[in-house]
């Protein structure tokens, strides 16, 4: 299985901070963001990656190049002419770099304790999203769940993480343009499509200058 790394926005919440540096890049407990990600795309046994860079995405290249110095193959689906073409977007003009098999997707902006699965099988749906608990900026939630299916609306609802498993077939309706996962993921729910999982360990969705802080001053 490949993994894609979503690291093309342009972190307008996290200005001043990404007037200079792609938000990737930013570092947390002493690390940038997406080494993070890399290092425990390794340890968990994926061999292949593909980022998406626009704002400032020639940064990100400079300084982790081709990946062969960290052990794994880093492929970037280049988007810096045509300015980021959002989640949806990103993923479907990446998808010739992803080969024809599932694969992962975590946004680049993200730092978690989940451990990215190299194995996982999807039996059958087109998706699978890695769910967490509301944080305060998401109170109301974006998804339920159900016996393992995801589900628009429920008594209990939980944040999509920014981490989910994905088959091709998730985006033969679109084509390459400007475009959020959202609408293709509550479509797809819609016709129980999708199945899901709630992870229950450490999360952040570093979005702004005040949330890179608190994360920072952790023990």
């Amino acid at each position: 299985m490949k993994a894609m790394i979503l690291a093309a926005g342009r972190g307008e919440r996290m200005r001043p901070l990404t007037d200079s540096l792609p938000k990737p890049l930013l570092e947390v407990q002493g690390k940038p963001l997406i080494l993070w990600h890399i290092e425990k795309l390794i340890r968990n046994g994926f061999e292949e990656v593909v980022i998406n860079i626009a704002h400032l995405g020639y940064k990100i290249s400079e300084y982790l190049g081709d990946g062969s110095c960290y052990g794994i193959s880093i492929l970037y689906s280049d988007e810096q002419e045509s300015g980021a073409l959002e989640s949806a977007g990103g993923i479907k003009k990446a998808l010739p770099l992803l080969g024809d098999a599932p694969f992962l997707v975590v946004n680049g902006d993200i730092f978690c304790d989940y451990e990215f699965d190299a194995n996982f099988l999807l039996k059958g749906k087109k998706a699978h999203l890695i769910l967490v608990a509301n944080p305060e900026h998401n109170a109301k939630g974006d998804f339920g769940l159900q016996d393992g299916v995801v589900l628009n609306e429920a008594d209990e609802m939980f944040t999509f993480s920014g981490i989910g498993y994905y088959t091709h077939e998730f985006f033969d309706t679109m084509s390459v343009e400007k475009k959020s996962l959202a609408p293709l993921l509550r479509e797809a729910v819609d016709k129980k499509e999708i199945s899901g999982e709630v992870f229950t360990k450490k999360w952040h969705d570093i979005g702004t200058p005040k949330r890179l802080k608190e994360i920072n001053n952790e023990n």
